[in-house]
This record gives C-alpha cells, sequence and structure tokens, in this order.
C-alpha cells in the first residue's frame, strides 16, 4: 500500500486523473498542426506556381495561348510579266479562282438541315420565322439541291464543264475536289453569292500568248509558280516579288477578335522584264529553224540573230520547241533546254575566221596574195586534206577562205603562230562564257596552250579539237561586222519595279577584237563565201546564201562529230554551221547557225549547207526593214588565179 493509500480515510472513494480527456486534447493539437501543415504547403505550391508563371516560364506560356489563337494569312504576290523589246507580252499572270466543293461534307450538311427542317415545322414552340426557313429548306431536297448546284455552276461557266460532270464530282465521296478551275473573278463572285455551298480561292494563272514563242528563252514556272526553267527559273527573285501577310487572333468559336490584326505587310508584286529579242523576228527565226530541221531530217537546228552594233539578241530559235501553256509533262519529246548556250559543238571552217583576222591584223598576207595550195600538208605529224581532191592550187587568201581550204588556212597560220593565234581565240571570246543571262550556259573547251600537242595546231585553225556555242560563234561574227570591238551579246534590257522605277541593265564591257581595218578587209574578204560562179572557178562555198543586190559575208562550216564509242571522229556525221553579216557595207544583223547531222541541206537539197536558211533570215530581215540596196554591189573577187 502506497503512503497515499495509507492517509486516506477508511470508506473513503478514490479518485482517477481524466486520462482519455487528455489524450482527446493532445489529438486535436496533433491536427491542427497538420492541417496548418498542408495549408502552407499547399500555399507555398501555389506561390511556386505563380512565381514561374510570372517569371520562367511566363514568355514562353504568352507565346504558347498566343499560338493557339494567332492565324498569319498570306497575300500572294502576282508575278511580272516579261515582255520583248517593243512591249509586247511574252508571259504573264492573271488572277483567277478556282472553285472547290466538299463533297461529303456538303452532303451531310444538307441531309442534316432537311431533316432538321421537318422537327422545325412539328414544334409548336417555334415561330413563325423559323417555320418558314426550315419550310423553304424543307421545299428542296439535298439531292435536288446537288443538282441545282451542278446545273448552275455549269450554266454560268458556259457548259465548260458540264452539269453532268460537275454532278458526278459533287457526289462523290472525296473530302474535297476541283469543280472548275481559271474562273473569272467576278463570275465566281456570282456562283458563290447563289450557291454558298461552293468556294472560291484564288489562282494565279500563268499565260504564254505566244505559245512555244521564244519558250526556250522564257522558259515556264512549276505548279506552285516558282520559276522551273528559263528566264522563268533564272530571274524568279525579280519576277515572283514579295507576298504580303497580316496577323490576327481568332477566338475559340472561330471569329476574328475585334482589333486584333498586326504585322500588316502589303504584297509587292513582281517587276516587269524587258528584253532585247523582237518577237516578230523571233517568230520568223523559229518557224525557218523548224522547217530547215524537217527539210534536212537533222536532229536539231538551231539559230541566232544579233544587232551587230550592240550585241543584243534579236532572235535566239531551236526546233521542236515546248510550250509552256501547256502540260510538260506530256511533251516528252520536246526540247526543254536551249541549245544555242547550253550545247557547244565543234565549229569546223566558220572558226578559220580567227587566222583570217590574224593574218590581215598582223600584215602576214593581204587578201590578194596568191598561195600555192597543195591538196595535203603536214602538221605535228598529222596530215591534214582539204574536202576535195586536188593538186596544187594557186588560190588567193580570200580563196583560201571562200573556198574553205584546210591546207591554206594551215599555211597562213603557220604564219601567225599559236600565241597570236591563241590572242585572237580569247578576245574572240572562246572558252569564256558570254554572260548573256541565261541559265545553263556553256564556256565550251578551249584547249590551254601549255597543254597542246604536236597536233593540236593542225586543228584549231580549222574548227576540230576545240568547241564553243552558237552564240559564241555568233559573237565571233559581231566583232568583224562591227569594226573590230566584240560587245559579249546580252538578252536583258531592262527591269521595271512595281512602283514604275526602270533600271536599264548595264551593257557589257566592249572588247576590241581587231582594229577597224582589219575588220573591213575580213568582211570583204568573206563576201568570197556567197559568190556565185557558172564556171565553178570563182564561186564560193556558200553561194546557196547570197540575197541579189545585197553585199553579204559569211562563212561555212563543217565539222566531223566525235563517236563517242572510240574516241574517234565520225566518217559521215557532221556539224553544219553558218555564220553570216548583213550587209557587208552596211552592218545591221549577224546571223549564226548549227545543224546536228542533216542527211540533207537546209532546203532539203543534196549535200550539207546550211547557207540556204542563212539566205531565207537574212531576206526576210532586209524586206522587214526596208533595208534599202547596197548600193555598190562590190568587185567580183578572185578566188583561184588563172
Amino acid at each position: 500500500m502506497t503512503r497515499e493509500d495509507r492517509s486516506r480515510p477508511v470508506g473513503a472513494r478514490r479518485t482517477r486523473r481524466p486520462v482519455a480527456a487528455v489524450s482527446r486534447t493532445a489529438g486535436f493539437a496533433f491536427r491542427h498542426r497538420a492541417g496548418n501543415i498542408i495549408i502552407f504547403l499547399t500555399l507555398a505550391v501555389a506561390a511556386l506556381q505563380l512565381f514561374t508563371l510570372q517569371g520562367p516560364r511566363a514568355a514562353g506560356l504568352r507565346a504558347e495561348a498566343s499560338g493557339q489563337l494567332k492565324v498569319t494569312e498570306t497575300e500572294k504576290a502576282l508575278r511580272g510579266t516579261i515582255v520583248d523589246r517593243a512591249g509586247n507580252k511574252l508571259a504573264f499572270t492573271i488572277e483567277a479562282r478556282a472553285l472547290t466543293f466538299q463533297p461529303k461534307k456538303i452532303r451531310e450538311q444538307l441531309t442534316k438541315a432537311w431533316e432538321k427542317s421537318q422537327v422545325t415545322l412539328k414544334d409548336p414552340g417555334k415561330s413563325d420565322a423559323d417555320k418558314a426557313a426550315a419550310a423553304k429548306i424543307r421545299a428542296v431536297e439535298p439531292e435536288q439541291r446537288l443538282q441545282d448546284i451542278a446545273n448552275g455552276v455549269s450554266a454560268k461557266l458556259g457548259n465548260k464543264p458540264d452539269a453532268k460532270s460537275l454532278l458526278k464530282k459533287i457526289r462523290s465521296d472525296d473530302t474535297f475536289a476541283y469543280l472548275a478551275r481559271s474562273v473569272d473573278p467576278a463570275i465566281a463572285a456570282e456562283i458563290v453569292k447563289e450557291f454558298p455551298e461552293v468556294g472560291a480561292e484564288r489562282q494565279d494563272i500563268r499565260q504564254y500568248p505566244g505559245g512555244s514563242l521564244a519558250a526556250n528563252i522564257v522558259g515556264s514556272i512549276d505548279w506552285e509558280g516558282y520559276g522551273l526553267l528559263g528566264l522563268e527559273d533564272s530571274l524568279d527573285s525579280a519576277l515572283a516579288g514579295k507576298d504580303g501577310s497580316q496577323t490576327y487572333d481568332r477566338g475559340s468559336d472561330g471569329a476574328v477578335i475585334p482589333g486584333s490584326y498586326r504585322d500588316q505587310h502589303n504584297a509587292v508584286n513582281g517587276s516587269t522584264v524587258e528584253l532585247t529579242l523582237d518577237n516578230d523576228i523571233q517568230f520568223y527565226v523559229q518557224q525557218q529553224v523548224q522547217q530547215a530541221k524537217d527539210l534536212s531530217e537533222a536532229r536539231s537546228v538551231s539559230a541566232v540573230v544579233l544587232d551587230s552594233k550592240t550585241g543584243e539578241v534579236l532572235a535566239m530559235a531551236n526546233d521542236n520547241t515546248f510550250d509552256p501553256s501547256q502540260n510538260l509533262g506530256k511533251q516528252g519529246n520536246r526540247e526543254m533546254g536551249n541549245l544555242s548556250v547550253s550545247s557547244p559543238f565543234e565549229p569546223g571552217s566558220v572558226n578559220k575566221i580567227i587566222t583570217a583576222s590574224a593574218v590581215i591584223e598582223n600584215d602576214l598576207s593581204n587578201p590578194d596574195e596568191v598561195l600555192q595550195v597543195p591538196g595535203s600538208i603536214n602538221m605535228g605529224g598529222v596530215t591534214v586534206r582539204d574536202a576535195w581532191v586536188h593538186g596544187t592550187v594557186p588560190y588567193t587568201t580570200t580563196g583560201v577562205f571562200g573556198k574553205s581550204s584546210n591546207v591554206g588556212t594551215l599555211m597562213l597560220a603557220q604564219r601567225v603562230g599559236p600565241e597570236r593565234f591563241m590572242d585572237l581565240v580569247e578576245k574572240f571570246g572562246l572558252g569564256q562564257r558570254t554572260g548573256v543571262g541565261l541559265p545553263g550556259e556553256s564556256a565550251g573547251i578551249v584547249p590551254p596552250i601549255e597543254q597542246w600537242s604536236g597536233s593540236t595546231f593542225s586543228n584549231l585553225p580549222i574548227g576540230q579539237g576545240l568547241s564553243m556555242t552558237l552564240l559564241q560563234m555568233t559573237g565571233m561574227y559581231q566583232a568583224i561586222a562591227n569594226d573590230g570591238v566584240r560587245m559579249p551579246p546580252r538578252i536583258l534590257k531592262s527591269i521595271t519595279m512595281p512602283d514604275g522605277t526602270r533600271k536599264e541593265e548595264p551593257r557589257p564591257e566592249p572588247v576590241q577584237v581587231v582594229n577597224a581595218g582589219t575588220a573591213r578587209t575580213v568582211r570583204n574578204m568573206l563576201r568570197a563565201v556567197l559568190q556565185p560562179d557558172a564556171r565553178q572557178i570563182q564561186n564560193g562555198t556558200g553561194a546557196a546564201g547570197a540575197v541579189e543586190g545585197y553585199q553579204l559575208s559569211g562563212k561555212t562550216g563543217t565539222a566531223q562529230q566525235i563517236n563517242p564509242a572510240c574516241g574517234c571522229y565520225f566518217d559521215d556525221v557532221y556539224w553544219i554551221t553558218f555564220a553570216g553579216i548583213a550587209t557587208t557595207d552596211d552592218p545591221r544583223y549577224v546571223i549564226g547557225i548549227e545543224m546536228n547531222a542533216p542527211h540533207r541541206a537546209a532546203d532539203g537539197r543534196p549535200g550539207n549547207t546550211a547557207a540556204p536558211l542563212f539566205h531565207n533570215i537574212a531576206s526576210w530581215l532586209m524586206r522587214r526593214q526596208n533595208v534599202p540596196l547596197s548600193p555598190d554591189p562590190g568587185p567580183p573577187l578572185i578566188l583561184q588565179a588563172t
């Protein structure tokens, strides 16, 4: 017994401490503290999230929220126009509309609307206005509405396409379909107003009014409207312009939020590109080139016409040119490129103008010097012969080039020497691009003098062992026509900005090839090429190119083609060329022609000559420009001493 028990009186009741009450008080305090802790932690987390939203992630979240509402709309720039030197359009863009339709969605909407209209009409709680609208919908069944759309759209478009074909598209299970393209914007607006189910989206249409006219130069665009071929490609940045744009916000219901338009930039349309081409000349030359190809059965024929004073390209034609206004994928047999600048060839005897110029410029011969020309010559271990068999003939220097004697040319080239010969090769612009501004231009091939073998100099003066483009070849003769000054050819005349500012394309720097006296002498010597002679003694190789009443100069060319199987020359496959100046006494035009492996002459007669094509082009140009007859036909030239 404890001391406390002993001190308590007998019979007294023992009291107990309130243990349970103490436990309940302690539990409440614990729960109170725990609750405070939870509340504190919750507030801390919320504060942390608020800090995050307002701090490090704020910018990103704002951008994310903005992106959900932001819409950027593009305004397409109108592509620029390409015109010839007279302002005639070669390519331009018109703004049109493409009519669109969502067959599956529209049919579902029409069906639902028609079914809902029946419910509305039976609902006593609907207003008279609602019932009137429902009655209007119910009056036309979905199928009838589709028929009305097909009939109405076809009628607005002049029954092209017809209602039957339109109805087939409208009834299809496709989610999207084009009903018609290239629709006038005003007509499209009428259709959309009458038939809201039909959509109209902008469609820019590139027009090429001449079809294949100058297509090898102008080129084409792809289905997205970007440049694909020719100048459409190389001048795409100038022609394309700059698209405009504007940004605005949409609400969750898709409606534009008032006052949200911003970052508005107007479209800047493309520039107008003016070419040096003359549409009339281009058309005629293109027509003549195609005719020559058909008559000669050549693989291809090309021609270039330059202004003799400026070097401007007036015409540049290939045969079988594609039509950019038609589907390119269905023109597999058409020529898509520009052979006049992209396809170099061995020029043959037209290259003899270098030797002719060199001997006159350096006083190594004169037009009337008589050379005893044998039937063959050995140079660098190679024997070279003329195209016809002969013994030693007394050809004048004029006659060497008028008769196109390989042997006589090499005799004169030996006087010139490799260094002076190569100096003129460079001045004439060979082995380097002309910089005309057309895509795909080739520089041709001229072997560096340090890489020559013993036989190289027996080939180059007669136009074998090097290659050039037709434009380069024509440019050589432009220098002689322009009193010895070569004007690098150009085809871009000016670019006019959308605001009307006209920027003239810079003229190329002229190159003095030979002096004026040399050029005039060579021009006169080359009259011999077109000189006829019934006795077949004083006649040149290109008499078929002559035009009565006019002094003309020119040079024929025949070069063997390389057989890729052996790396040697074919015996019967040739490049046939002609370069001519109209007129000799007052040069206006320079014409270059190249025929790839013809079976006959350009006029279909036996032989391999492009002279008839030169005749056709030169005579037409003289008539078109009313060029007066040459006041002096010039004295007959002596080609062979008698």
